[in-house]
């Protein structure tokens, strides 16, 4: 059956993260990030009731941050979806740009959270600087749904934004979704200009994992 890809609506919330959830979960590496963000459970309703709660707060005074969702045309259920910036207008310094931190952990879980994350940040910065670009935060299919093209079907919105607009799209790969995002057009960012490779004993893997720095040159830039 068909899909659409649809900007995200408030009332999308909730099925959305029920698909954004489920996805990490699903996937080994979604699923540490999901135990770093979130060290002390994700999966209760109380949980889910105050994580709705604070993404509908955060759209209120969100300035470039884009949802879109990916919604099968038979049943008009949610089955995929991208998070993303459009930074159209970008803060202007580099100390504006930095690492905020994630301001729900304190103590170790928020240190151990900036040793992941920071070294993304600081590696987005060294090749994207201060330009216009897109960045996808996430991009998540319902393992009920995998493998029947919403993947690819959100991944092309994104290129069609990036197109359209002529802005770059940046992203960090996981190493099983590097193969789309090369079929799409994206290639790894060179290791001279950025690399990031998490610790094992950070991320609580048998050995050291690098991450797949991922960018795409808009079609109306290219020679």
């Amino acid at each position: 059956m068909p899909f659409a890809v649809l900007p995200a609506l408030i009332p999308d919330i909730k099925p959305l993260y029920d698909t954004y959830f489920a996805a990490f979960t699903a996937d080994p590496d979604g699923r540490k990030i999901l135990d770093l963000l979130f060290p002390d459970g994700y999966t209760s309703d109380e949980f889910r009731k105050a994580h709705t709660e604070g993404t509908l707060a955060w759209l209120h005074k969100a300035e470039s941050q884009y949802t879109w969702k990916c919604v099968d045309v038979a049943t008009g259920k949610i089955v995929g979806l991208a998070l993303c910036d459009v930074f159209i207008q970008p803060k202007k310094t580099k100390e504006e740009r930095a690492y905020p931190g994630i301001p729900w952990l304190a103590g170790e879980q928020r240190q151990r959270a900036d040793q992941i994350l920071g070294p993304l940040c600081e590696a987005r910065e060294k090749v994207m600087g201060g330009g216009a670009y897109i960045y996808v935060h996430a991009i998540a299919v319902d393992p009920k749904h995998q493998g029947r093209g919403a993947g690819a079907m959100i991944v092309k919105q994104l290129v069609n934004l990036s197109n359209d607009s002529g802005l770059p799209i940046y992203l960090e790969s996981s190493a099983s979704a590097e193969g789309l995002y090369k079929k799409m057009g994206f290639v790894r960012v060179p290791e001279e200009k950025a690399r990031v490779v998490h610790n094992k004993e950070v991320l609580g893997t048998e050995t050291d994992v690098e991450v797949p720095l991922m960018i795409k040159t808009p079609a109306s830039t290219k020679d």
